[in-house]
């Protein structure tokens, strides 16, 4: 019924949309997603008429083209917009705003069926038929702007954000409207931040970004896509299960190199006492304090030296415990440990030093 075939839209050099295809079909709900700026209100508007950028491409309804007409042509031609905000008269009363929807010629005819298939759908307007539209809550408003576009006689209804400032209740009740408006044999054009909701009506489903559209499918599906779920829905990918199970967690607290170091190692451990059950564990013990080189002997050794000197220390044989248990993997944790806090001071001490000579450097120049 509607066919939009290289829809193109330019504001100057800007292009808001390039080369965009679809169609909706009678009794059908499209759903077009797509982030802010990507250029959805602007299809819209092209195709209600009301666009005020340059446009190109075809569009038809029932075959009839419709691009470039004036908007009451195109609404003569059966196409209705409810736009963002809603566009309501609020000094209007309620009657009053569904009697403005009924001018159009096409619509003379069938005034009374119209409004009785608007107050079937929203009995709510049935009580506030003499209220002013101003006075009435965001959700009243919006079925207002619904029944006033449904008072045309459309064979499409487009809708721009139709659950913009609702609560999630309302929202619940005009998607349930939709559903409604739909079983009349109205095809439905919707553009809704609410991406989850929107799919749950839907038939099918647009994904316009940065002017183009880049996929559509069955709203089932794109519902299930990862990508469209990251994307709108608000799904986080779950980490892989392999990763997040073998990492060790480092605490906030730790915030230097030597804590991080430790905690990192602390995990390790736990790990490796988990997977070598034959081991058994025994309590860490502190290397003897001879053991241990002074930090002076790491200053100036290359990252290589270091990572050698730990490898020897790692590979020295195992020694007995007081319970001549033998000294289990957390053993060559310690020494790991103890080599980190060494080259953590030797670090310290290279900077301290640093420092000291910039000072003397300082010193000597003023004196000349």
């Amino acid at each position: 019924m509607l066919e939009v075939r290289n829809l193109s839209v330019n504001y100057g050099q800007h292009q808001a949309l390039a080369q965009v295809s679809l169609t909706v079909a009678p009794g059908e709900i499209v759903a077009i997603l797509g982030a802010n700026g990507a250029g959805k209100s602007t299809l819209l508007r092209a195709i209600a008429g009301i666009c005020s950028g340059r446009s190109s491409g075809n569009v038809t309804m029932a075959l009839a083209p419709i691009l470039g007409l004036s908007p009451d042509r195109i609404v003569e031609q059966g196409i209705a917009l409810v736009p963002e905000g809603r566009g309501i008269f609020g000094d209007l009363t309620v009657r009053e705003n569904l009697m403005l929807g009924a001018y159009a010629n096409r619509a003379r005819d069938q005034e009374r069926v119209n409004f009785d298939r608007v107050i079937g759908l929203f009995p709510k307007l049935a009580e506030r038929l003499s209220q002013t539209a101003r006075t009435m809550s965001g959700g009243e408003q919006q079925m207002v702007a619904i029944g006033r576009a449904m008072m045309s006689n459309p064979r499409v209804l487009m809708l721009d954000e139709p659950s913009l400032g609702l609560s999630p209740l309302l929202c619940k009740d005009l998607f349930r409207s939709l559903s409604q408006v739909q079983k009349t044999g109205i095809g439905i054009l919707l553009v809704e931040q609410n991406a989850k909701q929107s799919l749950a009506i839907a038939d099918r489903g647009y994904l316009l970004e940065n002017a183009h559209i880049m996929h559509q499918d069955s709203a089932a599906n794109l519902a299930c896509d990862p990508m469209v779920q990251k994307a709108y829905l608000g799904v986080a990918a779950p980490a892989p299960a392999a990763l997040s199970s073998t990492l060790p967690s480092v605490p906030a607290t730790a915030t230097d190199a030597a804590a991080i170091a430790a905690a990192a190692l602390a995990g390790f451990a736990a790990t490796s006492r988990q997977s070598t059950a034959d081991v058994p564990p025994v309590p860490l013990a502190r290397p003897a304090p001879s053991s241990a080189p002074s930090a002076d002997a790491l200053i100036g050794m290359s990252v290589a030296d270091l990572v050698a000197r730990t490898a020897r220390q790692s590979a020295r044989p195992a020694t007995k415990t007081a319970t001549t248990q033998p000294v289990s993997v957390a053993s060559h944790d310690d020494r790991l440990r103890a080599v980190l806090n060494e080259i953590e001071n030797a670090a310290a001490r290279a900077r301290n030093q640093g420092q000291t000579r910039r000072a003397e450097t300082t010193s000597i120049r003023k004196g000349y």
